[in-house]
């Protein structure tokens, strides 16, 4: 794995897995640390299948929802199957060792285990590696929905299946905005001139950042048209050919985020050091914050924004095309090399069932990956939910693209935030790409 690819998978581990495992690993601050011993737990029953996780199921006393749910799902496919689920679990002490993607990769191609919950940067590097099985022709495969196969189809197979599906959207004080007679944005403008009448009301900063998520407006402007045109799959092929540029798609993003940043409407310099959720989270909550970017379940959480003293409300990114929801998501995987490939195949089709994946929904309050999966949510979230039952959004994450780009983006934001101009990042942009274009 090159330079690259390693800063990708330290800096997706922290926002994608983190968006779940916030949840899943009860921490708030968005990321799986990266160094802990793998705890392997295992059973000498005669039929065992071994996952590997970052989920946390060494502490019989933790309070974890997200865990709970998973758990269910994985004791229903142990009833109907009999077989023993063994957990091999990935936690995190420290900064100084290999990260939960390093991990993966390399347990991944030395066979180590049978199923995988991968980020999708890990999921594009194994899937064109052919180091992944495909689950296309297991049985909750024909339920899912089309999103959820198009991010994770790798050379035209379906190497990775999710629990949930993890949306983003802006997480509004509405009472500010309601103060101020301010309407919900619908496009770049709009949101612009929200801020400035924030600011010129003493607002010092109307939009609470952090260093990992800023590249949400990035995407919802990027690939508004990409995703929502009806020409998606050859705007797609264009990019991996190098026939069009990700700079050109990108630009308009980035120029927004400068625009943000030279009107000092976010604070860059704190942005750049500040963890998801932890460094906006205060502001917001007490209301000199009006804007803050976050993902679904924080809405449903206490530990996040699920209890404000405000109305909230969840909308999407502002875009040529309206409020536009960034969807992304985590899968599980089986290794083309697994040791009991059969029962991890079997075990993954009870898991992934629409009556497991109900039984998830219903304790997370979550976005299924199944089209027949249904759960009400928090009037907060109802903005942003209409738009994905519409099928309208973007997907952060895209395994049909060659070049990964969640990671990517993310660190290429993390320079603008630390002073690069908007034509030092398309230059970085255009790198990648050729990068990508070398290794097909």
């Amino acid at each position: 794995m090159n330079k690259t690819l390693r800063k990708i998978s330290q800096g997706f581990t922290a926002v994608c897995m983190g968006a779940l495992a916030a949840s899943l690993l009860t921490a708030c601050g968005g990321r799986p640390d990266p160094n802990k011993n793998v705890i392997i737990i295992e059973n000498q029953d005669q039929r065992t299948v071994n996952l590997f996780s970052p989920m946390e199921k060494t502490d019989p006393n933790a309070e974890n929802a997200a865990r709970n749910a998973a758990d269910t799902t994985i004791a229903m496919a142990e009833e109907k199957l009999g077989v023993t689920v063994a957990y091999r679990t990935y936690t995190a002490e420290d900064y100084k060792d290999k990260t939960y993607d390093e991990v993966s990769l390399d347990r991944v191609r030395n066979n180590m285990d049978d199923i995988y919950l991968l980020n999708p940067d890990t999921i594009l590097i194994l899937g064109s590696e052919g180091a992944l099985m495909d689950l296309s022709e297991l049985d909750c495969a024909k339920n899912l929905r089309d999103v959820v196969k198009t991010a994770n189809t790798v050379d035209g197979k379906l190497v990775g299946i999710p629990q949930e599906v993890v949306a983003y959207g802006l997480f509004i004080n509405k009472d500010l905005f309601d103060k101020y007679q301010l309407q919900l944005p619908e496009t770049p403008e709009d949101f612009l001139e929200c801020c400035r009448v924030f600011k010129e009301n003493g607002i010092e900063t109307p939009i609470g950042a952090n260093r990992w998520w800023l590249e949400t407006f990035v995407f919802a402007q990027a690939y508004a048209d990409l995703y929502n045109g009806g020409n998606t799959d050859a705007e797609i092929a264009a990019l991996n050919s190098g026939e069009a540029k990700y700079s050109d798609y990108m630009r308009p993003g980035f120029e927004f985020l400068k625009k943000l940043i030279d009107y000092g409407y976010i604070d860059a310099k704190k942005a750049y050091v500040s963890e998801a959720i932890e460094g906006e989270s205060p502001d917001f909550l007490a209301g000199k914050t009006p804007i803050v970017m976050a993902y679904w379940g924080a809405a449903n959480t206490e530990t996040a924004y699920g209890n404000p003293d405000f109305n909230l409300q969840v909308i999407g990114f502002p875009s040529s095309r309206g409020q536009m929801p960034v969807i992304t998501m985590t899968g599980f995987a089986v290794s083309a090399g697994a040791e009991h490939a059969e029962d991890a195949l079997l075990t993954l089709d009870v898991v992934l069932s629409d009556e497991a994946l109900q039984a998830y929904a219903e304790i997370n309050r979550v976005i299924s990956p199944s089209k027949n999966v249904e759960v009400e949510c928090i009037p907060a979230l109802k903005p942003l939910n209409d738009k994905i039952d519409e099928n309208v959004f973007v997907l952060g994450s895209n395994a049909n693209m060659k070049m990964e780009q969640w990671g990517n983006t993310c660190l290429i934001v993390r320079e603008l935030l630390n002073g690069a101009t908007v034509d030092e990042c398309m230059a970085a942009f255009d790198r990648l790409q050729e990068e990508s274009l070398n290794e097909q």
